[in-house]
């Protein structure tokens, strides 16, 4: 009897010791409540933390964490805790992009031309002025301003010219030699574009050749009297108005040659046997490219000069005398 009491009485602590074993194991997890320290939430500051934690206020590159917020009757936080300055690694300098004023002036260095380019409008940095000066010209225009660049003309683009009347030139050139400058034309000339290819053709393939031959020498320069010029024929009242004034005409007074020789358009003396030779050929082969060639004989106001136009006739005439 007393085995079998004894037997209950352990059968019935052993709820209770699982029941001590299970809250044991829980309190050792950490699941129980414990105390914890009371704060001052709304007092802390970066410095509280930087004291109670070394090792954040000497890493440079740990940020310290927010203080928290105190959250008022009406459900609205505020920030309670002022965060310092704290040093961060220095970021790589981004790539400097050109700015528009720099890209503009870049366009236009790209754009400019050297002075030996010479044969064509200046550029324009500005792509609508572009567009625009490339449709003022005419397409006869810009091919006789190729074949100038071909033959080695040197001339520069004028502003338009409007003296009234038929004293005009919508697209003159100042032309200053031909054969890429090794022939100089003194004073520059103001002329069209047509007048400038006859000549600059009349001055490669018969001028030159003849002084060759006549004097063994080549052309240094070539001395004009008058290009553009408002005016009638010969200064003349009454008359019509000259070729000079649509710059569609040019006059040679002189030429130099490169061994110094100064050959003078003017009636030649007696024993001028290569003079004579010269302004002969010139009087005759011109009219192979111009509608007009007066010299000295013809009249007195053509006596110390050469006279070249590209007039047009009714019947195609050509004046050559």
């Amino acid at each position: 009897m007393g085995i079998a009491l004894s037997s209950a009485l352990r059968l019935e602590r052993i709820p209770v010791m699982l029941a001590l074993c299970a809250c044991t194991a829980l309190s050792a997890c950490g699941m129980g409540e414990t105390p914890r320290p009371s704060a001052d939430v709304g007092s802390s500051t970066v410095a509280d933390y930087a004291s109670q934690s070394p090792q954040i206020a000497a890493d440079p590159l740990v940020v310290a964490e927010p203080a928290p917020s105190v959250v008022d009757d009406a459900g609205q936080s505020s920030e309670t805790a002022q965060i310092a300055d704290i040093p961060q690694a220095e970021q790589p300098a981004e790539p400097e992009t050109p700015s528009l004023a720099r890209a503009e002036e870049e366009e236009a260095q790209t754009y400019q031309s050297s002075p030996d380019e010479y044969g064509f409008p200046a550029s324009v940095p500005d792509p609508v002025a572009r567009g625009q000066a490339a449709y003022a010209l005419s397409g006869s225009e810009a091919a006789c301003r190729t074949q100038l660049k071909r033959l080695g003309v040197v001339f520069t683009e004028g502003e338009p010219i409007n003296d009234g009347g038929v004293c005009r030139i919508d697209h003159p050139l100042k032309v200053s030699g031909f054969a890429s400058g090794n022939i100089k034309l003194k004073p520059a000339a103001t002329l069209n574009c047509q007048m400038t290819l006859a000549f600059a053709r009349w001055v490669k393939s018969d001028l030159t050749p003849s002084t060759r031959l006549r004097y063994l020498s080549g052309i240094n320069t070539i001395h004009q009297a008058s290009s553009y010029s408002c005016r009638t024929m010969s200064n003349q009242r009454g008359r019509a108005m000259s070729e000079h004034s649509r710059g569609n005409a040019l006059d040679i007074s002189r030429i130099t040659l490169n061994n110094g020789k100064a050959i003078k358009v003017q009636k030649p003396g007696l024993f001028s046997f290569r003079q004579r030779g010269l302004l002969n050929s010139v009087r005759s082969d011109a009219c192979d490219y111009f509608t007009t060639v007066l010299g000295p004989g013809y009249d007195r106001f053509h006596g110390d000069h050469f006279h070249f136009d590209l007039m047009q006739r009714r019947n195609g005439r050509r004046a050559c005398r």
